[in-house]
């Protein structure tokens, strides 16, 4: 269900790599929705590894843009992890993988990697409304602070200062309205 809800609702490409073996690999790939096309087994190391370089120039030749994530938690996948533009280690694995990845979840479902990235998404929105509420507060109130208006339009220093004060609590009580993040539902 997590694996459908990254590739179709999101528009991620899911891939696994692993070191076990193809007739497992596939199995499983085939029970939470990853193509068979995309499944690579008995990976060692160094082969995952690479293959997080060869999906990077892929994504790079294509011209699509984006990145590459990991998410891994054994020994095996602490190269691969430090390889993706963004290692997610599952929190029940290796310390070496925690250490290689650049975030670690804490519980061990997959589900929890759905909300990370909708958690993600939600920051950077919040992070670009609160630019343009700061840009278009200062694009306009800048000008009247400096008196480029006077004598026509005055403002006082009190009024300026508290303008600035609001502007300040208006970032602040947006940012704060992360802590009311709750992923969708069909993300769990």
């Amino acid at each position: 269900r997590t694996v459908r809800h990254l590739t179709e609702e999101l528009g991620l490409e899911v891939w696994m790599c692993t070191g076990d073996c193809s007739q497992t690999a596939l199995a499983i790939a085939a029970e939470v929705g990853i193509l068979a096309d995309r499944v690579r087994a008995e990976a060692l190391p160094k082969q995952k590894a690479d293959m997080v370089e060869q999906l990077r120039e892929a994504l790079t030749s294509s011209r699509r843009g984006g990145g590459v994530g990991v998410v891994g938690d054994g020994v095996n996948d602490a190269p691969a992890l430090a390889m993706g533009d963004v290692g997610v280690a599952i929190g029940a694995g290796t310390r070496l993988a925690m250490d290689a990845a650049d975030i670690v979840l804490v519980r061990s479902e997959l589900a929890t990697l759905a909300a990370y990235i909708h958690l993600s998404k939600d920051t950077v929105f919040t992070i670009r409304r609160n630019f343009l509420w700061a840009f278009v507060f200062n694009f306009c109130g800048l000008p009247v602070a400096a008196g480029l208006f006077y004598p026509r339009v005055v403002l006082p220093p009190l009024a300026a200062g508290l303008a600035m004060g609001l502007s300040s609590a208006l970032v602040v009580s947006s940012s704060l309205m992360l802590k009311r993040f709750r992923p969708p539902d069909r993300a769990r």
